[in-house]
């Protein structure tokens, strides 16, 4: 009987990236045997979406990060648009290698962090009447001392990290894939640090290859009092509302992984 049972072959999808562990909803379920890309690089976001049960292939866009930041009458539009480009790059390459084979569904995620007026724990007075300006990009620190430099401005104050989200999946009209998007926001409050802690923290150097000079996940954690909104955002992926953007595209876009 056990050698009838092990001569047994078992058929597995040729692309399965749902994971044993995955709760058993109706969006993950309908990524069973599917090609999921991941356009990223990203160790975090990689480990945030292999901590939901999903595994997706990784694809890293070649997109050159180039957009103009001030082309943007709204900064949050900013990452949408970066993560937008990374997505249709990886899928288009991905689709003219083997069009046989393309992906079913290409994510592709930018994090940026925005400078923001101080408010709450922040020990900066504001003049109800004084204008704050408009939100500056937070990029990565060119060094030790612009790693400081970044802490010792944000220290006892509030930045906003934002995340775009785009999927790109095939569809039978022109140009053959639709693209959807979404952004989330947290903010993210410093507590008010001692400067030796600050040097501390910049001389470590983990801050240096991360925009705005922190890794929220690691030894910067120590640097924040509080955050408002979704934690995994500030890591760099916003899986909740990825989940739950995936849901409302299972119920309102007709091709949306048909198949």
């Amino acid at each position: 009987m056990m050698g009838f049972f092990s001569s047994q072959k078992v058929e597995l999808p040729k692309h399965n990236p749902v994971l044993e562990h995955a709760l058993k909803i109706p969006s993950l379920q309908k990524l069973v045997g599917k090609r999921v890309v991941l356009a990223s690089n990203s160790p975090r976001r990689r480990e945030i979406l292999n901590t939901f049960g999903l595994a997706p292939e990784i694809v890293p866009s070649t997109f050159e990060e180039t957009l103009p930041f001030g082309g943007f009458q709204d900064p949050h539009e900013y990452p949408v648009a970066t993560a937008t480009h990374k997505a249709v790059e990886v899928y288009e390459r991905l689709v003219k290698e083997n069009p046989d084979d393309a992906p079913d569904l290409v994510i592709a995620a930018d994090t940026v962090v925005l400078s923001h007026p101080p408010e709450g724990l922040s020990s900066t007075p504001r003049f109800a009447n004084e204008d704050p300006g408009p939100q500056d990009i937070l990029e990565k620190p060119r060094d030790k001392e612009d790693n400081l430099r970044m802490l010792l401005d944000l220290n006892g104050g509030v930045c906003e990290v934002v995340t775009g989200v785009t999927l790109v999946f095939p569809v039978l009209e022109a140009p053959g894939y639709r693209i959807k998007s979404i952004e989330e926001r947290t903010k993210v409050y410093f507590a008010q640090n001692e400067p030796s802690l600050l040097e501390a923290y910049a001389e470590n150097g983990e801050g240096r290859d991360r925009a705005g000079g922190f890794a929220i996940q690691g030894l910067g954690g120590m640097l924040i009092s509080k955050i408002e909104g979704d934690y995994h955002n500030v890591v760099g992926f916003p899986a909740a509302s990825f989940f739950k953007f995936l849901d409302v595209l299972m119920e309102e876009e007709v091709d949306f992984l048909d198949d």
